[in-house]
């Protein structure tokens, strides 16, 4: 007896992958604001070390927090029961990620703004 075959419709597929580019520019964005955050808070070290670790631990807690966000969408996904359900999941988290990430990288830029007044 052969299996019915489930395919994920080309519209789903593209959105998908849509929202995955989003969330990666989203990504890149956040991880471009870190790293010029990092080399800000090295450039400062020698007169400040304090604020150059603190903007290094916020830089942590953030990727913590976004890395946590993406295990809460894995489980999520698992337990979706249609693929609208999926679809909104996904789009929820793309929009939820975007805010947090644009959020995270004002921020890293105002301590690391802060650390060379």
């Amino acid at each position: 007896m052969d299996q019915p075959k489930f395919e994920i419709p080309p519209e789903m597929r593209a959105f998908a992958e849509k929202s995955v580019e989003q969330a990666q520019k989203a990504f890149d964005t956040f991880i471009a604001a870190a790293r010029h955050a990092a080399v800000s808070a090295e450039t400062q070290a020698k007169s400040a070390s304090g604020n150059a670790k603190e903007v290094g631990d916020l830089a942590m807690r953030f990727a913590e927090r976004n890395i946590s966000a993406s295990f809460e969408l894995a489980q999520k996904l698992v337990r979706a029961k249609d693929a609208q359900e999926v679809m909104k999941l996904q789009s929820d988290y793309v929009k939820d990620q975007m805010a947090a990430l644009q959020e995270q990288a004002k921020d890293l830029g105002q301590r690391a703004s802060k650390m060379g007044s």
